[in-house]
């Protein structure tokens, strides 16, 4: 009899029959990898490819194009004898560019999604297991806690959530931390409701009712029951969100609300190139079709992991 499937096993079997959830997940890989050769050969005091060197001679130079040796300094010159991707309108390599801009958009996805799925699990799990608890003023009662949280989240949905974001981030200095913290602060929402809502149902199911018979306690009931149970949802809502953030931050920055210059970002690099757009499609084409392929990928990674853990859809 062969040995019983781990969880992990039974997961990659229903996982890859989804080919496009596979083909996202294979782009996601190549761009993680990218990411992270960005941080080696973009940074320190002497970086193979250094995205801030600029070398005027060879402006807008086209993808594959060699340097202008005379013109150029040696130290200068691209690590591999080529502009793999051509160069902007300061002559600075947009190949290094773009693999700085992949560290950005990594960071500001990561952290941005932590921040909201930390303040939308919490929100969520206080509405969904004391909900029904009475706010009091005094000594009358006004409304429950769920109450109270569903009506922020109404009012949080009320707003167009990319305006919100760029009305605030408008209002503070131009900073890379200060956009993380405000795509996550207003994308709480999401994890919030997927977390209330299941342990709404959870909560009355016999295995918690038997916990609490026992005299568990509170901490114990949600952190060893309830949230390893509610957490599916939540972390497919965090590969969209992911997605969600890049094109964010990439929006902020086209519109020069993003990452402070010499920085490079895909946003940037892409609201640069708008002016060349004859000239330099390239400048406008690469980072495009980058954020849509990533974005793209990370969509499709997520619903093939909705589809994973949701036994309804496995069929």
């Amino acid at each position: 009899m062969p040995p019983p499937s781990t969880p992990f096993q039974e997961f990659w079997k229903i996982f890859k029959r989804n080919r496009m959830a596979l083909y996202g997940l294979i782009i996601l890989l190549i761009f993680f990898i990218l990411a992270l050769t960005g941080v080696i050969v973009t940074s320190g005091e002497e970086p193979l490819l250094n995205p801030n060197t600029v070398r005027l001679p060879d402006k807008l130079k086209s993808p594959l194009s060699k340097p202008t040796i005379d013109s150029v300094p040696k130290e200068g010159l691209p690590y591999l004898g080529l502009y793999l991707l051509g160069t902007d309108e300061l002559g600075r390599d947009v190949l290094a560019r773009m693999l700085q801009g992949a560290i950005v958009s990594l960071s500001v996805g990561f952290i941005a999604v932590g921040i909201s799925i930390i303040l939308g699990v919490l929100i969520g799990g206080i509405a969904g297991y004391y909900g029904e608890n009475m706010i009091k003023v005094g000594k009358y009662n006004i409304m429950t806690v769920d109450t109270l949280i569903v009506a922020l989240i109404d009012i949080q949905l009320s707003f167009p959530a990319f305006f919100l974001i760029l009305t605030v981030i408008a209002l503070l200095p131009p900073s890379i931390w200060n956009i993380m913290i405000v795509i996550g602060i207003t994308g709480w929402v999401g994890p919030a409701r997927f977390v209330r809502a299941d342990m709404l149902s959870l909560r009355e199911q016999e295995f918690i009712l038997a916990a609490k018979a026992i005299g568990s306690p509170d901490k114990r009931i949600i952190f060893r029951h309830l949230l390893p149970n509610s957490m599916a949802p939540v972390l497919v809502s965090a590969t969209l969100g992911i997605a969600s953030a890049i094109l964010t931050e990439s929006a902020l920055s086209f519109l020069g609300f993003g990452v402070p210059p010499p920085n490079a970002t895909w946003g940037n690099i892409l609201s640069d190139g708008k002016k060349y757009l004859f000239d330099a499609p390239w400048l406008t084409y690469i980072p495009g079709i980058t954020i849509l392929i990533t974005v793209l990928a990370f969509n499709l990674f997520g619903e093939g992991l909705r589809d994973t853990l949701n036994p309804k859809l496995q069929n």
